[in-house]
């Protein structure tokens, strides 16, 4: 193993622990904002939907980072996961596809 793949690895990790930090601020969000109004109503299954949508981010973006040693690739591997996740968030949140 030589110093590049070193911090290659190191800095996935960062990259991971980064994401994973966002994901539970996130979904911590909803919960603060619950406790200053009613018009915050999640429930236990709001939370575990959210909670699964952002995972199937993570596991998109993983996917992305392992399938693709160009950085092209990887780029738009990340975007088309992120426009999985917004397109069903949105339809979620809102209904769009009807």
């Amino acid at each position: 193993m030589n110093a590049a793949s070193i911090g290659s690895a190191l800095s996935l990790r960062g990259l991971r622990r980064a994401f994973a930090a966002g994901a539970l601020a996130l979904l911590a969000v909803p919960l603060v904002a619950m406790q200053f109004t009613g018009e915050v109503d999640w429930g236990p299954g709001d939370f575990l939907v959210a909670a699964a949508l952002l995972a199937a981010l993570w596991a998109g973006v993983e996917l992305a980072l392992r399938a693709f040693a160009r950085p092209a690739g990887r780029i738009a591997g990340i975007a088309l996961s992120a426009f999985g996740f917004l397109a069903v968030w949105a339809e979620l949140a809102v209904v769009i596809f009807d």
